[in-house]
């Protein structure tokens, strides 16, 4: 029994002399193995930091494409809602230059206009200058709608000038006095002496004469188409008043007036008002306003024979005056201003075809401004 726990004892020392000599080993081994544990460690915790920066490397480049890719739709829809604005203008260009395509006297504007369906519109506010009738300003807004709200805008600002805007074309050599006044473009076929006042551009083999003129000078024969206008086509019209002879007496005549023959005027206050795209008056010969008389006209008049004014006679003319003669009578008072919308009428070719005509024969825009 002694010698099984004695060989117990034995046996348990031995077993624990082993384990002091492999700490004793571990111990000794230490160092280096620490070395090498550190180092796995060490590459661990780099590779740990290389991904994560890697990471944050990688959102951050996606978040900045996000930014660039929002950035470059935004560029989109601003040039779409800037060229859908300058569509309105040309818009209001096109309908300004051809009022009788509507029912007003030119196009004031209108909201929610389309080039095509979908979510883009745009409004257009168009209003006369009251102190050149022949320019317009144009204010346009075009936006796109998304759920009943605007995620897209841009606005511009236009002055639109009707140009050439005739309000006086005369058919020959002539001399303005120094009490007519046009307010509007001047086309003569032939030379113009002007001792008068002319607020706009003159189109003249030549011109001389000391009156005021504030446009330029044009020493060429404008292009200009003249108006359709013969009695046949309008006689028989609704609206039109018509007389084969001199009615010899007062005017007072809301729609349009033809004269088959010489019309002479007399007395004050006689006034003709054109029907919408109708003239207000033809004549086939020539017009005489009497001594003391007046006569006013809104819209266009067409003289196939000359004008002439009496002793303190005047002639008032919103719209435009077309002569093939002449106009004379010194010490008179005559003012014609250029009125486009007034003007604009629709004739008749032979083949029946209506064709619209205006004293603008075209127009262009002399400023464009971002809102």
């Amino acid at each position: 029994m002694l010698r099984i726990y004695a060989k117990g004892v034995h046996y348990t020392r031995l077993k624990m002399i082993k384990i002091i000599n492999n700490q004793s080993d571990f111990a000794k081994a230490t160092p280096d193995k620490l070395s090498i544990i550190n180092r796995r460690g060490a590459a661990l915790l780099v590779v740990l930091f290389v991904v994560m920066a890697i990471t944050i490397l990688s959102l951050g480049f996606l978040t900045r494409s996000d930014v660039e890719l929002v950035c470059g739709q935004n560029m989109v829809l601003r040039t779409q809602m800037d060229y859908l604005a300058e569509s309105g203008l040309q818009h209001a260009k096109g309908l300004i230059l051809n009022p009788q395509d509507i029912e007003q006297e030119y196009w004031m504007g209108a909201t929610a206009q389309q080039l095509a369906s979908g979510s883009d519109y745009y409004d257009v506010v168009v209003s006369q200058d009251l102190t050149d009738h022949c320019n317009y300003i144009i204010d346009c807004n075009a936006y796109r709608l998304k759920d009943g709200e605007e995620v897209g805008r841009s606005g511009l600002t236009a002055e639109l000038r009707l140009d050439p805007c005739i309000a006086l074309c005369l058919g020959t050599n002539n001399t303005l006095w120094s009490t007519v006044t046009v307010n509007g473009d001047v086309n003569c076929v032939g030379t113009l002496t002007n001792q008068g006042r002319i607020y706009g551009d003159v189109f003249a083999t030549s011109l001389i004469g000391t009156g005021i003129k504030t446009g330029q000078l044009n020493p060429q024969i404008l292009s200009l188409t003249w108006p359709n206008v013969n009695v046949e086509d309008f006689k028989d019209k609704p609206g039109v008043t018509y007389f084969s002879d001199d009615p010899n007496g007062a005017v007072n005549i809301n729609g349009m007036l033809i004269v088959d023959a010489n019309l002479t005027v007399r007395g004050p206050n006689n006034v003709i008002i054109a029907s919408k795209n109708l003239p207000a008056l033809y004549v086939t010969d020539d017009l005489i306003i009497e001594k003391d008389a007046s006569l006013k006209i809104e819209g266009l008049a067409v003289i196939d024979g000359s004008v002439s004014l009496k002793e303190n006679a005047s002639l008032n003319i919103i719209g435009g005056l077309f002569i093939r003669g002449t106009l004379s009578g010194p010490n008179t008072s005559v003012i014609i201003t250029a009125e486009p919308s007034k003007t604009a009428i629709i004739t008749w070719s032979e083949e029946g075809t209506p064709q619209k005509w205006g004293q603008a024969a075209g127009a262009f825009f002399k400023s464009i401004q971002r809102k």
